[in-house]
């Protein structure tokens, strides 16, 4: 449990007035929790999600099997969570809901398959750690949701949403270091999720400049000259004079990493953090984990299914709102019934009263 707050700390002026900034208000946060029995992999696969939407995210937060749903939207407002990510699992597979809170609309979908970040990264050869990477919310890049259909729309709006949103005129190169990349194929209706840091290195330098400019020790062990670790050919690799041109740009802004300087040619090298999901959208929901289902990818209704569905939910919601009004009506009348005997009890005080001092 944390440490209390003194008093000195609660009469500083300065402490009362140090509030988030208005950008950092408005920006989307969200809680990633697991509901029911779920097993270990899908847990760290949670974890993962967290480390992805950081920095807007609760990355510590301990959910217990005595929360329920509605014990996380009664705090989303105080803390500005806007969004909600929920995985589960059952006997058939394993699912994410993606929800608006505190109203919906809920989105479900089915993984179909995932590898966790610490597989993603122990695969490749050159592993790339770096935190201050999740300082800052990643930029999210959505390929091939321009189909047709409500749902794609709002698949899309979702996927944009649940990250800040980015000014163009007024972004900071160097803050942008993480990118989320979202890619949904028609044919099979999967959604691809990638994640990768995003690093500059310069171009046009042979490789032992390279080094130098970026900080790196060189091994001068095989060189009886400086100047022969620069001018040496054979230390060349192919892969560092022949960069797709496509990924080389002109930075407008000076970044963070050596060499990266404004005005500079550079190439944009991706590094892959994951993890990597690919899902299926099932359900569309126009409330929170509940409501009219708008659309359903397994199960196709007929108008008039949809149409006594609709007077079940409505006969539904009349009845609950008859029991709001009864339950208020009571506590009402409890009241009044419980003012009305405090006030026979003073005056039947106040009567004794009398009598005692008469007598």
């Amino acid at each position: 449990m944390g440490k209390r707050k003194g008093k000195c700390v609660k009469k500083n002026p300065s402490s009362k007035e140090s509030l988030e900034p208005e950008h950092l208000v408005k920006a989307p946060h969200s809680f990633v929790i697991h509901r029911g029995q779920c097993s270990k992999d899908l847990i760290d696969l949670m974890k993962d999600f967290r480390k992805l939407m950081e920095p807007f995210t609760a990355s510590q937060l301990k959910e217990r099997k005595k929360n329920t749903i509605k014990d996380f939207v009664s705090v989303s407002g105080y803390l500005h969570v806007s969004h909600m990510m929920v995985f589960t699992e059952t006997d058939v597979g394993s699912y994410m809901r993606m929800a608006r809170l505190p109203r919906g609309p809920t989105l479900t979908f089915r993984i179909h398959s995932y590898t966790l970040a610490r597989d993603v990264i122990s695969s490749m050869r050159k592993q790339y750690v770096m935190m201050r990477a999740f300082q800052h919310a990643p930029l999210i890049v959505l390929n091939s949701f321009s189909g047709e259909g409500m749902h794609m729309k709002l698949m899309a709006t979702m996927f944009q949403n649940i990250f800040p949103t980015i000014n163009i005129t007024t972004v900071k190169l160097k803050n942008i270091r993480r990118c989320v990349l979202m890619n949904y194929n028609p044919s099979t209706q999967l959604v691809e999720m990638r994640h990768y840091a995003i690093r500059a290195t310069p171009v046009g330098l042979n490789k032992g400049t390279k080094k130098m400019v970026q900080g790196k020790i060189p091994n001068l062990n095989r060189c009886k000259d400086m100047s022969e670790f620069f001018d040496k050919a054979g230390m060349l690799s192919e892969s560092e004079f022949e960069d797709d041109p496509n990924s080389q740009v002109v930075l407008p802004q000076s970044l963070a990493s050596r060499g990266a300087a404004a005005e500079s040619k550079s190439a944009i090298r991706l590094f892959e953090l994951g993890p990597r999901i690919s899902f299926q959208l099932v359900k569309v929901e126009d409330g929170l984990m509940d409501g009219e289902v708008l659309y359903h990818n397994l199960i196709e209704k007929t108008e008039e299914e949809k149409a006594l569905i609709k007077k079940k939910r409505e006969e539904k919601r009349r009845l609950k709102e008859k029991r709001k009004a009864q339950q208020e009506e009571n506590v009402k009348r409890k009241e009044q019934e419980k003012e009305s005997l405090k006030q026979k009890a003073l005056e039947g005080m106040k009567k004794k009263k009398e009598m005692t001092e008469s007598q």
